[in-house]
């Protein structure tokens, strides 16, 4: 018996017709609010082709979509790298037998996943502004970078805590078999595989730190939503431009997850291939036993 038949019975011919008739009349629903939206939209003059020939020149992506698309990865791989170390520390941290660990990382943690990312940029812009000499151009880029550093590890530290906890028990009695310590046994056999085990979740965290950094428009960060409104108010095509915009956080997006994809594949083939075992007949030697 499956694990699917164990949670629920298997749909037979009757339901499976109630569930096909149901997805197609919310596909029909779908398409028709989208032919509804493209049809007012049209009528209102806001995308026929004239509005979209600023977006096939030259001045619209040297000046605009591509500085907004440099800025809004720039953030990302800013944010990504430097919650993941943070991520890493503060799950150690909190999965530490020391209270003195324990309970600052635990504050950590559940404080920053709290708090709303807009929040934390507009207060790290304002500590940035007022105390530190980051030069005014760059603030904005330091503020997007605080935000989604704090709100994505403390998001991530959670995912690698809750990945080791979902490990077998018998994981750490063998490093503790072994002689290893606690914390040993989490570094060297516990975590690399939660870290293995959570990578889809751990991708899919850095889908949305790509996409939160579009808060940075609210204290004028020049990333790609920002750049967009510019070049809607500079060529009046105002839709437009957030269409364009839309579109291309999706393929960014999406090429960040086929990478990501492609590098836990590559992992997984590695963790799990087998090793070659000698022919038959044929004597293995070390180093050693050749002297």
């Amino acid at each position: 018996m499956s694990s699917a038949n164990v949670l629920f019975d298997a749909p037979g011919p009757r339901a499976r017709r109630i569930h096909l008739i149901g997805s197609i009349i919310g596909a029909v629903i779908i398409a028709g609010v989208i032919a509804w939206m493209v049809w007012t939209l049209w009528n209102l003059n806001q995308i026929t082709p004239q509005r979209w020939e600023p977006i096939l020149g030259a001045e619209a992506w040297r000046f605009y979509l591509l500085p907004g698309i440099r800025a809004t990865i720039l953030a990302a791989i800013f944010s990504i790298t430097i919650a993941f170390v943070i991520a890493f520390v503060a799950a150690m941290c909190r999965m530490a037998e020391s209270p003195f660990l324990r309970w600052p990382a635990t504050i950590f943690i559940e404080f920053f996943r709290a708090v709303p990312v807009l929040i934390m940029m507009i207060f790290a812009l304002t500590f940035v502004t007022q105390y530190t000499p980051v030069p005014t151009p760059q603030r904005p880029l330091v503020a997007v970078i605080i935000g989604l550093v704090f709100y994505n590890g403390a998001v991530m530290a959670e995912v690698i805590r809750n990945g080791v906890a979902s490990l077998p028990s018998g994981q750490r009695e063998a490093g503790l078999s072994i002689g290893l310590n606690p914390t040993q046994v989490r570094r060297m056999i516990l975590v690399p595989q939660a870290l293995t085990a959570m990578l889809p979740a751990l991708v899919s965290q850095m889908v949305v730190a790509l996409k939160d950094s579009a808060l940075g428009y609210i204290i004028l960060y020049p990333e790609l939503l920002n750049s967009a409104r510019q070049m809607g108010t500079r060529f009046g095509n105002t839709t437009v431009a957030f269409i364009t915009a839309a579109v291309l956080f999706i393929l960014i997006n999406y090429a960040v997850t086929m990478l990501a994809e492609y590098l836990e594949r590559r992992v997984r083939e590695r963790g799990g291939k087998p090793t070659k075992k000698p022919a038959a007949g044929v004597v293995t030697m070390d180093a050693t036993s050749t002297r």
